[in-house]
């Protein structure tokens, strides 16, 4: 038998062909849609990748749990500020981050640098670190950290009353939260009730006594109580348990020099000047205590030297002056407190003294005019003694060398009850 072949037809059916064909076109098309849709869809990291092969690729933004570790680090090294931009930045990323935006307040607080607009701060740090705390109790209303914050940043603005039952609502989430604790010392102490004030500190110590804050709160509550070796303890733990952290040798070597310790008060002041030899304050506190012990020369080298660093440091024109007054440069003396006024100071230094030493020069007018300005702003003052005396007998020389002022009766102030006052404060 013979079979017929036509050969006009292909081998294969062109049925099946088209069949494959239309499945592989159809594959194909999906193929081709999803990669458009991958590539669109991910263009940026995709131009990342190429710009990275090519070496060109931007630094890319950490996240912000670097920044936080970061800013953590920074605050183990004694860096504030940069633990505070650290901070800062983890909080721009997570406005809503009770971790960060604690921390971050935290270092605000303890900066505590004043409102300034050149510095691109319009309220303190303070203040912003109060704003952080209401934010934060928003955020996290069952979170014990907000409302330490918030208490803490009321302490710093003088507010007290308002920080406890800010802070006693943070209690009854955890009645064990150290720092928490600390600012209820620091805010019972502030407002006179010292009992309370020594009690909250000594449990925040108890409760951490790894916490810095706890031991600083505790020292200030039995500094007003006249408790001031036991305070030293306390801020020599506070330095220990951290050493790289400045706060704390400034608040120990002001109890030395108030225990007449000035040898150790030297040297707190000189470690932190080893950790930031550019510390300003440190030398402005080292000018203080050499002119407290009579080394007026060696004490105006470290006012210099701080005013070198900050030329705008009211607060080292004023013990600049204070310097120059007691070796009798009475112009110099004049120079600074001119210079301190200038720059916004309150100090009552820059004032009476400034009095007194256009007296001592023979000038009369000027002598009369600061000196009777220095009492309406001694009125203002807390404690009054013994810059009232000084002024008014300032003001009663004038009336006995100066032929213009013979008549002069010399004003009295209007003394107001007095505010209370460290025990053995110094």
């Amino acid at each position: 038998m013979q079979i017929k072949r036509d050969y006009s037809q292909p081998f294969f059916s062109t049925r099946r062909r088209r069949r494959s064909t239309g499945r592989f076109l159809f594959f194909y098309g999906l193929f081709l849609g999803g990669f458009l849709v991958f590539v669109y869809s991910q263009f940026n990291s995709l131009q990342l990748m190429a710009l990275d092969a090519m070496g060109m690729a931007p630094t890319a933004t950490p996240f912000a749990s670097t920044f936080a570790d970061a800013g953590y680090n920074q605050f183990l090294q004694g860096d504030l500020e940069g633990a505070a931009v650290n901070y800062q930045q983890a909080v721009s990323q997570q406005p809503d981050n009770i971790n960060y935006l604690y921390e971050y307040g935290r270092m605000l607080i303890e900066l505590d640098r004043s409102a300034d607009v050149n510095a691109g701060r319009s309220v303190s740090d303070a203040e912003q670190a109060s704003q952080l705390g209401d934010h934060a109790m928003e955020v996290a209303p069952n979170d014990v950290r907000a409302f330490a914050l918030k208490a803490k940043a009321l302490v710093w603005l003088d507010d007290s009353e308002s920080a406890i039952p800010v802070a006693l609502r943070g209690l009854e989430l955890d009645r064990g939260f150290a720092p928490l604790l600390a600012v209820l010392a620091r805010a019972y102490t502030d407002i006179g009730r010292y009992q309370q004030g020594l009690d909250y500190g000594e449990q925040s110590v108890t409760a951490d006594p790894m916490s810095i804050e706890a031991h600083r709160a505790y020292a200030v509550s039995l500094i007003w109580v006249g408790l001031r070796d036991q305070a030293i303890q306390e801020l020599e733990d506070a330095v220990n348990i951290n050493p790289n952290l400045t706060t704390p040798y400034f608040e120990l070597a002001g109890q030395y020099i108030s225990s007449e310790r000035y040898e150790e008060a030297v040297a707190a002041y000189e470690k932190v000047l080893s950790m930031q030899p550019r510390n300003a304050k440190a030398l402005l506190r080292l000018c203080e205590v050499y002119s407290r012990i009579g080394q007026d020369q060696q004490a105006q080298g470290y006012c210099d030297d701080a005013l070198a660093i900050d030329p705008n440091y009211k607060e080292g024109y004023r013990q600049l002056g204070m310097v120059n007054f007691r070796r009798r440069n009475y112009e110099g003396a004049i120079e600074n407190f001119d210079r301190c006024v200038s720059l916004g100071s309150e100090e009552i230094e820059c004032y009476y003294l400034r009095g007194l030493a256009h007296y001592y020069l023979g000038e009369c007018d000027a002598a009369w005019s600061i000196l009777e300005e220095s009492l309406q702003r001694i009125e203002l003052l807390p404690v009054k003694e013994p810059v009232l005396s000084t002024t008014q007998n300032g003001l009663r020389l004038v009336t006995e060398s100066c032929p213009t002022y013979a008549n002069r009766a010399v004003p009295t102030p209007v003394t107001p009850t007095p505010l209370p006052t460290p025990i053995g404060s110094g």
